[in-house]
């Protein structure tokens, strides 16, 4: 357990370097949008701090795939829950998600079909690589 703790916090802080390049995205995004003019320094603040947590989140989470113990379908909807908590809470807490039934629905149906679709990019990529891997041993 000591490992998988150590594995996460390692993979975490490197994902939370890219926290504040993730906050000028988001940012960008909202002052094109309209949503939001200027920042005060609490906000920019807290910004960066609630996205580092949030890439720290994410990027350590990943070392859920490595615990033997987990099969692959739980793993998945672990992942996928605690990082759905994980960036729902923050686009709530800073107000980048309205509080409402439909903005959080659409949040949600964004979430899943993004999820879904990165993972069968990896299923199907990991697929062909272990095909490909398999005949060259074959040929030999």
């Amino acid at each position: 357990m000591k490992k998988h703790v150590t594995e996460f916090c390692k993979r975490g802080l490197m994902a939370s370097c890219g926290g504040p390049v993730i906050l000028a995205v988001v940012y960008f995004a909202l002052g094109q949008a309209g949503i939001i003019r200027t920042l005060t320094p609490g906000e920019v603040c807290k910004g960066i701090l609630t996205v580092s947590l949030m890439a720290f989140i994410a990027g350590g989470l990943s070392v859920i795939y490595q615990i033997d113990r987990l099969p692959l379908t739980g793993a998945i909807f672990v992942h996928g829950g605690i990082l759905y908590l994980d960036y729902i809470l923050i686009y709530l807490w800073n107000g980048w998600l309205g509080r409402g039934k439909t903005p959080i629905l659409i949040f949600t149906l964004i979430f899943a079909v993004g999820y879904a679709f990165i993972w069968l990019m990896i299923y199907f990529s990991t697929r062909n690589n272990i095909e490909k891997l398999n005949r060259q041993l074959n040929q030999k």
